[in-house]
Formats: C-alpha cells, structure tokens, sequence
C-alpha cells in the first residue's frame, strides 16, 4: 500500500498526462479524433527525490534491514530535509535518520567546511554553468544555423554546464548540511574522467544510480534465472526507468536505452574482447589505453545526451544527422565567450584536488591562512563579478 501510494502520487502528478497523450494518439491512429483534457498542475517541489526516499525506507523495513522509528516528526524531517529536497543526494534511511535522533552542537570545523564547500558549489553553478548556458541554448534553440563542429563544441558545452548546475547544487547541499550538523553523500566523482560507461555511473549522480541499482536492478535478476538474455533485459528495464524518471518524455527514454545499450556492449566487450595480459604492457601503454578510455566513454557520453537537452526527438535527431554529415563549420566567435575560460580553471582544480571531496576540503594542510583568504576572497569576486544570468537550477524539473 506504502509503495502504490507513493508511486501513485508520483504518477499522477509527473506522467499522467504523458501516459495520455501517448494513448491519445494511438487511438487517434485508427479511430475519430478523441481527445481527453490533461491535468493542469503544478509539479511539487522534490517530489522525484522525496518519494525515492521514502520507498527505500518502506522496501528497507519490509526487508528488516532497518527497524521502523516510532517518532514521526524525525521520519517526516528525513523526508523533507530541506538542503536536498529539491535535486538530491538521495538518502538512505539508515544514514540520514539516525542522525536527527542525535544531540547536534554547533563544530566550527563543520561550519568552516560547509561554506567552503558552498562557495565552491556557487562557483560551478553561477560562475561556470549559468555562463555556459547562454552558448547551450543558443545551439538547441536553432540548431539547423550551425554546423558539425559547432554542435559537437555545442554538446561538450551542456555537458559540462549540467555538471556544473547539478554538482553545484549537490556541493551547496552538501555544505549547507554540514551547518547544522548533518553528513550526507557525495553525489559525483569527477564522472567526466571516467572510463567506460559503467564507471561513469558509479560518478554520476551516485545515489540515483545506487538507489536503481538496489531496489530495481538487483531485485529484477533475484526473481529470474541467470541468463544472458535476463541480464540484458535488466539493464534495458533500468535505465529505461532511469531515464524516465529525469523526465515524462521520449527523449529521456531514449536516453536510458541507448546507455543500456551502451551497458550491454560494455559487458560483451569486457567478456570477449578486453585483454587480460595487461600486465606485459608498458606503462606508456597503459596511460594511453587510460586516456583512450575516458576519450571513447566521453564521447559515447556526448552522444546521449543529445537526448536530454534536445526539446523533442525529431530535434535531436536534426542535431545527430548535422553532427555525423561533417558539414564545413562556420565561425565560432559568437558562441567563444571569455567567461566560458572558466571552464579550464574548474577542470583544472578538480585534477589538482581529485583526491579531496571538493578543492576546498581543508585547505588549511597545504597553504598559510592569509593566502586562503585571497582565495575565498578571489572566488567572491568572481561570483558577483562574472555570474551568469540568472539560470533555474536544471535539476529542480525532475
């Protein structure tokens, strides 16, 4: 009952009226014109990322792999807990609750790491992703006026301002909680640098994908024999559902499966065709294949997300044919900005730091307190000076 509630709700509000639609116009296909009015409404806030909540606590306690709390204030704050209501992590039961039956005391350790790590999030999201928003939607807004090249630099582009938005978002979250006290997950991992497809999920919005990978794709393979045809149909039901969660439209389905099929190649390139010598090669061989990997799964990556961005598939598809024709490009200098040079700055960070949470985790261990200071100071300024107009955080859709 617990679950139908909750999966009724989300349904009725976010694919209501795509299911209909839908239905519409395969009725229309054989049938008179007939039409159905569509609900009206407004989306509530977080309603994707409280309701994935609160079914892991039902499926956690079904399980008994969490006792059920008695104290439903504490259950109603896990629930609505405000730093990431509205775009995430998704958070466990059995690692955010706990924590709001504690006696919490102001760390001023705690808080100094919470507003670097919220600086740092307002860096990526008004510095770097609201800037390069202005090139991503002049691309998909007309992208018949531009050619191979320019979309290709055209998707990097939105790739990197829907990391900026959303890892942003995570880093204010994140750093927010640690004001008063709370720990939650980190949600990426440098996920542009990775390897193949499969290690780009385990980077990439990290909670969403766990939270599929336990209560969907695990189960589905526990009910059935252990074949290969299983397999596949696992992964095509979970990222196809993966994919429509972000979004009650085609394009996000299509989206899902082509990482499906991009999961499933994986799988049978790791199966027959990766070699298992790799210890006779060199290590400048090695660090080629390294950077060859990351090079390939980016650009399978970048040829999904033509999917997210695009309005509807027959844009995408437009976007697709022109990238593929290799048509003579035009002249970048309208779409090459100087704030876009932000860009290299994060990227460069995030090497320098891959090891830490975020750039500015203790940064008290490498350099003196009046060089912090020019930092924070530094990056403040180019927050009020160099933030972009003012974009809606991309995530607060879902």
């Amino acid at each position: 009952m617990s679950i139908t509630w909750n999966l009724g709700i989300l349904f009725s509000f976010k694919y209501f009226n795509f299911f209909t639609d839908n239905f519409i116009t395969l009725f229309n296909l054989q049938h008179n014109a007939f039409a159905v009015r569509s609900f009206n409404i407004i989306l509530p806030v977080g309603l994707s990322f409280y309701t994935f909540q609160t079914i892991s606590y039902t499926i956690d306690v079904y399980k008994n792999k969490l006792q059920p709390t008695k104290k439903l204030l504490e259950f109603l704050c896990f629930v609505s807990f405000f730093p990431q209501l509205v775009a995430g992590p998704i958070e466990r039961a059995s690692f955010l609750l706990p924590q709001f039956f504690k006696n919490r005391q102001f760390k001023y350790c705690d808080a100094k790491e919470g507003l670097r790590q919220i600086l740092w999030g307002l860096f990526k999201k008004m510095v770097v992703a609201d800037n390069l928003a202005l090139a991503v939607n002049a691309f998909f807004d007309d992208p018949i006026e531009y050619q191979s090249m320019e979309l290709t630099y055209g998707l990097i582009l939105f790739y990197f301002q829907i990391y900026c938005d959303f890892s942003g978002y995570a880093d204010i979250a994140l750093g927010s909680a640690k004001l008063f006290g709370f720990k939650l997950h980190m949600n990426f991992k440098l996920p542009h640098f990775a390897t193949s497809i499969p290690d780009f999920w385990r980077r990439w919005n990290i909670t969403l994908s766990q939270w599929f990978r336990d209560y969907v794709h695990i189960p589905f393979l526990q009910n059935r024999k252990k074949s290969i045809l299983n397999r596949r149909l696992a992964l095509i039901v979970t990222f196809g559902l993966i994919g429509l969660w972000h979004g009650a439209a085609w394009t996000f389905i299509i989206f899902g499966f082509i990482h499906a099929v991009y999961m499933i190649g994986y799988q049978f390139y790791e199966k027959n065709l990766s070699n298992k010598n790799s210890k006779k090669f060199t290590r400048g061989i090695l660090r080629l294949r390294y950077f060859s990997s990351i090079i390939l799964s980016f650009s399978f990556l970048i040829i999904s997300i033509v999917f997210f961005r695009a309005q509807n598939t027959s844009t995408a598809l437009i976007i697709l044919q022109r990238i593929f024709s290799l048509i003579p490009d035009g002249n970048f200098e309208s779409i090459i900005g100087l704030k876009i040079l932000f860009l290299p700055l994060l990227i460069f960070m995030e090497i320098y730091t891959r090891e830490k949470d975020y750039p500015f985790f203790q940064l008290e261990e490498r350099i003196p307190k009046w060089t912090r200071w020019i930092i924070y100071y530094l990056f403040i300024y180019f927050i009020i000076q160099f933030g972009g107009p003012q974009e809606s955080f991309i995530y607060f859709q879902f």
